[in-house]
C-alpha cells in the first residue's frame, strides 16, 4: 500500500467502461507517468483495474474514451467545459486536449453520460464533476 498517495477520491466512484482496444495505450501511459506523476499514475491504474473492459463495438457512445470530446460540469462551481481526452504525447491544453494522465483526465476516463465523479484538482481540493455529453467532434 502506498502511504504517500494523496486522497484523490473521497467518495464512492461510479462504474467505468474501458475500450479494450485502448487498454494497452492506457497502461503504457500509466507506465510512462509512474516516474513523473506517480500519484496520478497510481490513481489511473486503480480506475483501469476496476473498470469493465469491453470490445470497442460494445462500448456505448456516451462513454468517455481516448479521442472523444467530453462536456462536463464542475458541480462545485457550476462551470461547464468541453475537452478532448488524449494520450500524454498529444496533450495541448491551449487547444482543449487534456492528457488522460492528468487529474481531470484520470477522473473522466471510462465515465458515462450522467455519472458523477469525485476528483481532486492539482492543489488537492476535492471537487465533483458530471459528464453531460461525449462526441467525436468538439
Amino acid at each position: 500500500m502506498n502511504m504517500h498517495k494523496p486522497n484523490l477520491v473521497a467518495a464512492v466512484r461510479p462504474a467505468l467502461i474501458i475500450d479494450s482496444e485502448q487498454l494497452a495505450m492506457l497502461l503504457g501511459a500509466v507506465r510512462q507517468a509512474a516516474r513523473t506523476a506517480p500519484e496520478i499514475a497510481d490513481y489511473l491504474l486503480e480506475e483501469i483495474d476496476r473498470a469493465d473492459v469491453l470490445p470497442s463495438e460494445e462500448v456505448p457512445d456516451g462513454v468517455v474514451t481516448l479521442g472523444r470530446w467530453v462536456t462536463y460540469q464542475d458541480m462545485d462551481s457550476g462551470s461547464i467545459r468541453s475537452i478532448q481526452l488524449v494520450l500524454p504525447r498529444d496533450a495541448d491544453p491551449e487547444h482543449l486536449k487534456y492528457s488522460v494522465v492528468s487529474p481531470i483526465g484520470a477522473a473522466l476516463i471510462g465515465l458515462s453520460v450522467g455519472q458523477v465523479m469525485p476528483w481532486s484538482v492539482r492543489d488537492g481540493a476535492q471537487r465533483h464533476l458530471t459528464v453531460l455529453k461525449t462526441s467525436l467532434t468538439p
